[in-house]
């Protein structure tokens, strides 16, 4: 009985991890599939670009504005949400961005500060109306 546990063990073991292979293979498949021009992809070397143009075997990487290099599709280690890329690339989500604007319009709606000592004490001692 112990030597049938000792012999399925590796058994299970090489199993265990064809099985995990083949998961990982399946995702980079897709993943590989769902390359489109205009996504955001990290290579396997963590450079950030965008997608110009998919081919058999070859996609073409914007690294910078005007400039294209040609990678495998294996180089490709993922595909980015276009948020993700851009909080990745400019610093911050575009969501962080319409709070700011948000607020600044707010702002906007308040009086401006007076930089002279007369206007200022002739703002407070007048009541608001509003």
């Amino acid at each position: 009985m112990f030597s049938y546990i000792i012999l399925l063990l590796p058994l299970l073991a090489i199993f265990m991890m064809m099985r995990s292979q083949k998961k990982r293979q399946a995702q980079m498949q897709s993943m590989q599939t769902s390359l489109q021009p205009g996504s955001g992809v990290r290579t396997i070397g963590g450079m950030y670009a965008l997608v110009k143009a998919v081919n058999d075997e070859t996609v073409e990487l914007e690294v910078a504005p005007g400039v294209v290099a040609h990678y495998t599709k294996g180089a490709i280690a993922a595909v980015l949400e276009p948020l993700e890329y851009d909080a990745i690339i400019n610093g911050r989500p575009a969501e962080d961005e319409a709070v700011e604007d948000a607020a600044a319009d707010a702002d906007a709606d308040e009086k401006p500060l007076s930089l002279s000592k007369d206007e200022a004490k002739a703002d407070a001692e007048a009541p608001e109306s509003k």
